[in-house]
């Protein structure tokens, strides 16, 4: 019997949305298997009106401390707060900060929420959501020539959440079920400008997640052939022949996070970053 995993506090604080924060609270917590994080995050902490309830939690569930705080008054107030309590408390920007200042030989504006203006970059992200919801599972094939990447696999290889996060960085996206003995798209074959990639898993992997979409299904819902292992390996071999045919990249995300899969996706077309 595995040994029950130890709790902690982890309190996250941000005068933004607290993405950032999250995003490094995570990564750091994940090297520490034995131990989970319980996280409180308070995102949009601008003023001491709102930091105190704050400091009041955090004195009510002691834990380690991380902000991304650019107000130095603000910051130098949870500094003190934490001392007081004896917690370990980290400003995470601030040491990013001083480096980009230190060899830029200027100093930080200091201003909130600067990553999340609404500029050029934040309007594109916008446009390529609103197109990869449009072209979601095979829709619309025939302006295929405007995607940036166009995702294709089986069924349950993760194409739509792998599109949407892609979107979100601002590439628009594409995907298209593969199923075994039926043609493409006639568009697909014609592509030039976007990057195809296909999306394969191993058949456990696909017939585990399939196995769970069928006992959330409505009962008239048939799923003998759609979790049977033989058929499945037939889809994927089916799958790969048309890849190889077509000279696509596939990548394996048996083992890949969204995240994961993004990044390699990305990685095959440097363009894209």
């Amino acid at each position: 019997m595995e040994n029950p995993k130890n709790y902690f506090h982890l309190h996250l604080i941000s005068d933004s949305t607290g993405e950032t924060l999250i995003a490094a609270g995570r990564a750091a917590a994940a090297q520490f298997q034995a131990s989970q994080a319980l996280e409180h995050v308070y995102p949009l902490i601008r003023n001491r009106r709102q930091l105190t309830p704050v400091l009041d939690a955090i004195d009510s569930a002691p834990g380690i401390v991380l902000y991304t705080i650019v107000d130095r008054e603000l910051s130098a107030i949870i500094d003190q707060r934490c001392r007081e309590m004896g917690l370990p408390c980290v400003s995470v920007l601030e040491p990013i900060l001083d480096v980009f200042q230190s060899y830029l030989g200027a100093t930080s504006r200091r201003r909130v929420g600067a990553q999340h203006v609404m500029d050029a970059e934040y309007f594109a992200r916008i446009e390529a959501l609103n197109f990869t919801m449009d072209h979601d599972d095979g829709q619309l094939p025939s302006d295929l020539e405007e995607a940036d990447v166009i995702l294709v696999g089986i069924s349950r290889t993760s194409k739509t959440p792998t599109s949407i996060y892609l979107a979100n960085r601002g590439i628009k996206t594409a995907n298209i079920p593969i199923v075994l003995d039926v043609p493409l798209p006639e568009h697909l074959s014609r592509v030039v400008r976007p990057l195809v990639v296909g999306l394969i898993a191993t058949t456990d992997r696909i017939a585990q997640i399939r196995h769970n979409r069928v006992l959330g299904a409505a009962k008239d819902f048939k799923g003998e052939d759609y979790t049977d292992r033989a058929q499945i390996a037939e889809e994927l071999k089916y799958a790969r022949m048309l890849c190889a045919r077509n000279n696509w990249p596939v990548i394996d995300v048996t083992r890949r996070s969204i995240e994961e899969t993004a990044a390699a996706i990305v990685a095959l077309r440097p363009k894209l970053r």
